[in-house]
């Protein structure tokens, strides 16, 4: 296939992305074709020129690829040189259970991400594998891969569109886009060369884009882009331009690595400075530096944070949301902002008729979607049997004047055909007017589309009352063809009067984000052909207002969000004032705020964006390329960005963004792959309740890791401490070892799945810049290491004085372990005390702590454990005694929440003048 400079590649997307301001004798000459389409002859060349109508698949990711890259972490590193080294001085003990560690947590990372992106076989998936073409003035079936830039191509109610096409022919054609732009409704398209260069992607009525359908009517276009020169293509192309820039957790736990490493490396330069000053043995100064420099790091850090997102995958999924990426999960406990498409993700994705005029009367449909559940009412009340014969009579209309049908499949109703016509059939069936029964009772003879032109659309049917002419239509248009209104008595002659209420009744409808659809009929002669001679004379029904409704749940979920200080922001490729609207009754947007279009977002410089999403929160009628500008921006303010979304519009702007959300039911095979969550009911709340987990899995891996490395630090003192004033090592490398990967690693586990807290959603989110370990953090840990290493030294310098040295470090050893597994509890909460968070709301860690210090007792009454662990053997009044001991760093720990508790209260307390 002959390659193109980027030059022509650029001419050539802009040709095609601005053919719709091209008229269509502009266009075949551009491509050298007519309304016979190309010979067999050049349809081949062009194939061969410019490729196949296909989209191009990044370069898939090698499984060692993925393998390798868990390998990047620097703690893992810290990891992999400390058991070598350990294995090297001889302990291999130690170097066999680090390097497991290593391993496992890798061997975990590479089973989450070893299904590689699949978004862009997704979007192949979405073009037709067949298309009708004409070749030479004939028509013919050819693989919609062949199609080629020139190729007039002919659609038809049902048909995926297999390219980027103008049209130069339209008869009653509408367009179902939502995949592409948001857009709710099928849009209704002609041959008409539109003005000025900067249209918006939904309101390009000329024009029908790859993987769109087509609802209603037929037409004919000229193929103006193919393969990735299409919109999909653009999209397919910013998702593989699109990179993981690693969570808000991933970042912090590697810039806290590389301060544990620059912090070992001064443990083991210290030492070595003081060992080499007293003159110790190289091999023994070389031991005791390397199990420093292990003390130092907390080798069950990465197994913890793995097991806890893991427990927390299993959660969400109970919650209904399903995550696609292992560390994704702490993203959401980070969010600040979350960008959420309106159609199907705010509201339900289906048109609902909600509001009905006739006969001088206003009636409220329930009910949402194209399911028959539902009821119309006046007034909060069933309507009575005059008014229910005026509904009948305008649902009839609405009915019969319809090409559309309802499809139940799976428990699930679904339309086939125009979203619109499908809503009004849904409203039929609530009051009893079931297409399949008026198909039997008025026979269809014919049908006028509806156009561009005309607005409006006929269907003439015949009973045994005789034939009648069925229309609806813009209600301005409509109205202005009629002469008499419907009443139940019978037709009578309209006045200026009732026109003025019509059309009261059509602003008001129109001002509340209601599409409206006017109905009228008239009896006609059954050989009438002449649609100017039916569509006269008519009498007036009534209107029907609809849209597609919010969900039930949302706006109960986006005052949960604004509770927890994060920003709703709603993206929609929809219009401005259903956006607005929508928003406003979700509490979204104020009664004041208005919509930002993708037209007015176009000029913006990246700072003025920045400027302007600061108190932005709707934009309307935007593309992919907006959506994504608007999450680069949002995260250029310092904000964690989620993005929710169901189309193909939306899957750059998913990728892009910090976390991605996908809805499971609604959403595209491209979204879902290119996402890091999906929704499995497609339920915005559901959103909020993985925020509420992502934040109690965050809460979770911050105490477990203030509990691993306060200990650490209680034993690097120790030691420090010994070495600086000539006292012997109070800890073996097997003490240590013990301590960090089993007193540690199994409480550890247990905090790392701790209950959320209650009071985890009433928080502002964490800032962007915010780091793991903060100036609180190192205060605790440093305070509660330097009272485990008092206690520890206390009972040391007490053993060296009356016991021998071997007694000395048992002693100390045991209080040790004593002291951090009773710690494990008040690690729970920074804020409340032991008794206020309950010791058996994680009775794992009850258990936990129970059996280990069993099991440490017992070892200090078995000969062969003492061996092992190189430990005396003593009496168990001793072992409770320091038991007692151990319990002080917990003591004085839960006195500090009361003191800082005190403090805080304080301060809100005005000082007196």
């Amino acid at each position: 296939m002959m390659q193109l400079t980027p030059e022509a590649v650029a001419v050539k997307t802009e040709n095609a992305t601005l053919s719709y301001a091209q008229a269509p004798q502009q266009l075949f000459e551009q491509f050298k074709t007519n309304e016979g389409g190309l010979s067999i002859a050049d349809a081949a060349e062009r194939l061969t020129r410019d490729g196949r109508n296909e989209l191009v698949e990044a370069k898939p990711i090698n499984p060692w690829s993925i393998l390798l890259g868990q390998f990047k972490s620097v703690i893992v590193w810290i990891l992999i040189v400390a058991g070598i080294l350990s294995g090297v001085l001889g302990e291999v003990v130690d170097s066999i259970a680090i390097l497991a560690i290593v391993v496992l947590n890798a061997l975990v990372g590479f089973y989450q991400e070893f299904n590689a992106e699949k978004s862009l076989a997704a979007l192949k998936k979405m073009t037709a594998p067949k298309a009708k073409v004409l070749r030479g003035g004939k028509v013919a079936i050819v693989p919609s891969a062949e199609i080629v830039r020139g190729d007039i191509v002919l659609l038809e109610a049902g048909d995926l569109v297999p390219a980027d096409i103008r049209f130069f022919d339209a008869n009653g054609l509408k367009c179902v886009e939502a995949a592409l732009t948001g857009e709710s409704e099928a849009v209704d398209k002609d041959a008409k060369t539109l003005d000025g260069k900067d249209v918006p992607l939904g309101d390009r009525t000329n024009m029908a884009y790859t993987g769109t359908t087509v609802a209603t009517g037929t037409g004919k276009g000229v193929v103006v882009a193919t393969g990735m020169d299409t919109e999909i293509g653009r999209i397919a192309g910013m998702l593989q331009a699109e990179t993981d820039d690693g969570t808000p957790l991933q970042k912090r736990l590697e810039s806290f690595g590389r301060l544990l490493v620059w912090a070992s490396l001064g443990v083991v330069a210290i030492v070595f400075v003081l060992g080499l000053i007293r003159q110790m043995p190289l091999f023994e100064l070389s031991l005791t530096a390397v199990s420093l420099a292990v003390a130092a790091v907390p080798e069950g850090l990465p197994t913890v944070v793995t097991v806890a997102l893991a427990l927390g995958v299993q959660r969400m999924a109970r919650r209904r949301a399903l995550i696609r990426k292992l560390s994704a999960v702490e993203t959401l406990g980070s969010t600040s902002v979350i960008c959420t498409d309106k159609t199907g993700t705010l509201t339900v994705g289906e048109m609902t008729v909600k509001r009905l005029f006739v006969a001088s009367e206003c009636y409220d449909v329930s009910g949402e979607g194209y399911d028959a559940a539902g009821e119309v009412t006046k007034d909060g009340k069933p309507v009575t049997d005059a008014a229910r014969a005026a509904v009948e009579q305008l649902m009839t209309t609405f009915v019969g004047c319809s090409n559309a049908h309802l499809v139940h499949e799976q428990g699930k109703v679904s339309v086939a055909g125009d979203p619109t016509e499908g809503a009004l059939l849904a409203a039929g069936n609530k009051i009893g007017i079931l297409q399949d029964k008026l198909d039997q009772d008025q026979k269809r003879l014919r049908e006028f589309p509806f156009d561009s032109d005309r607005k409006m659309m006929t269907v003439i049917r015949s009973s045994s009352l005789g034939t009648t002419a069925l229309v609806k239509g813009a209600p301005d248009i409509l109205l202005s063809h009629c002469t008499h209104v419907y009443h139940p008595d019978g037709a009578r002659p309209m006045s200026d009067e009732d026109r003025s209420l019509i059309l009261a009744q059509n602003t008001e409808m129109a001002s509340n984000a209601l599409r409206v659809l006017a109905a009228a009929y008239r009896s006609v002669d059954s050989n009438i052909a002449d649609v100017s001679a039916v569509e006269r004379d008519l009498v007036f029904v009534g209107l029907a207002g609809m849209y597609d409704p919010p969900r039930a749940e949302a706006k109960e979920a986006v005052a949960r969000c604004r509770s927890a200080g994060i920003r709703v922001i709603m993206i929609t490729g929809d219009h401005p004032h259903t956006a607005v609207a929508i928003a406003r009754d979700l509490g979204i947007a104020s009664e004041n705020s208005t919509a930002i279009t993708g037209t007015e977002l176009e000029p913006m410089t990246p700072e003025e964006l920045r400027r302007r999403l600061k108190d932005a929160s709707v934009f309307a009628r935007v593309t992919a390329e907006h959506k994504l500008r608007i999450v680069k921006a949002l995260k250029a303010n310092g904000d964690v960005v989620a993005m929710t979304g169901d189309g193909v519009n939306d899957a750059p702007a998913i990728k892009g963004a910090d976390i991605g959300v996908a809805m499971g039911r609604s959403g595209t095979e491209v979204t879902k792959e290119a996402s890091d969550m999906v929704i499995t009911d497609d339920n915005f709340a559901s959103i909020v309740a993985a925020v509420e987990e992502g934040r109690g899995i965050y809460d979770n891996i911050k105490k477990t890791l203030q509990y691993l490395l306060a200990g650490n630090t209680g034993e690097l003192l120790l030691m420090a401490t010994c070495i600086i004033i000539g006292l012997p090592m109070p800890l073996l490398p097997i003490h240590l070892l013990w301590i960090n990967l089993v007193t540690d690693g199994i409480p550890a586990l247990c905090l790392a799945t701790d209950p959320i807290d209650s009071d985890v959603m009433k928080r502002q989110p964490r800032p962007r810049t915010a780091e793991l370990a903060d100036r609180g953090f190192f205060i605790l840990m440093g305070l509660t290491g330097l009272l485990t290493a008092s206690v520890t030294f206390g009972v040391y310098l007490y053993g060296l004085k009356y016991e021998t040295l071997e007694m000395a470090r048992t002693h100390a050893f045991a209080v040790l372990v004593f002291a951090e597994l009773l710690r494990s509890f008040g690690c729970r909460s920074e804020t409340k005390l032991l008794w206020e968070v309950g010791l058996l709301s994680n009775v794992k860690l009850v258990l936990v702590v129970v059996a280990s210090f069993l099991f440490q007792i017992w070892s200090h009454h078995n000969e062969w454990l003492g061996s092992f662990l190189k430990t005396e053997m003593i009496d168990i009044k001793d072992c409770i005694l320091l038991m007692f001991l151990g319990a002080i760093p917990l003591l004085i720990l839960e006195v500090y929440k009361i003191f800082k508790r005190w403090n805080s209260s304080a301060k809100l307390v005005p000082l007196p003048e």
